[in-house]
């Protein structure tokens, strides 16, 4: 699973690469110019994203020996849409266990994102709640925070990670990183 992951990370990357060098001359002029910036109002982004997680055994006892054994990997996509520069409300869904159900989790946010003046970064903090589809079929709430950094207008990477409270389950942790494109 950890070389699809890296495989279809790899092609995206590659195939995103074209729009790095095309749009990165034309966004500096742009930003200058009319201050839209890399991040805007009524943005829709798409993302593609590796995952990993870890237990409240390993949260509670951290160490990189513990985080490396006991984690489970996994990947997925995530569609949000930003009313306004900051603002976003979001849907995600990934599966970390190819043996049992296709989608093990499926949850909704809201996303605060306080880029750094017109810069390429943007911190962002979010919170929300969904469903645990595999092994316990339980809800849960979420909260994380992250940040993202763009290459281009429409062409950026993320990392964030989050606690995720199931109902009936003890507490887990979640971190993802990946690409986002934006329209």
């Amino acid at each position: 699973m950890t070389n699809q992951i890296l495989i279809g990370s790899t092609i995206l990357m590659l195939a995103s690469m074209p729009v790095f060098g095309a749009d990165t001359m034309e966004m500096s002029h742009r930003t200058h110019d009319d201050g839209v910036g890399f991040y805007r109002a009524h943005e829709l982004s798409m993302d593609l994203f590796g995952t990993g997680s870890v237990g409240k055994y390993t949260l509670d006892h951290l160490s990189s020996n513990k985080v490396r054994h006991d984690s489970e990997l996994g990947a997925g996509v995530g569609l949000t849409y930003f009313m306004t520069r900051t603002l976003g409300i979001g849907v995600e869904a990934y599966s970390e266990n190819a043996d049992g159900v296709f989608i093990d989790s499926a949850s909704a946010n809201l996303t605060l994102r306080f880029p750094l003046g017109e810069s390429a970064f943007a911190p962002y903090v979010f919170g929300g709640g969904g469903n645990q589809f595999d092994l316990n079929n339980v809800w849960f709430g979420q909260a994380g925070g992250g940040f993202e950094f763009r290459f281009t207008h429409n062409v950026g990477v993320f990392a964030d990670a989050r606690i995720v409270w199931p109902n009936e389950t003890q507490y887990y942790g979640v971190a993802r990183v990946g690409m986002r494109f934006t329209f």
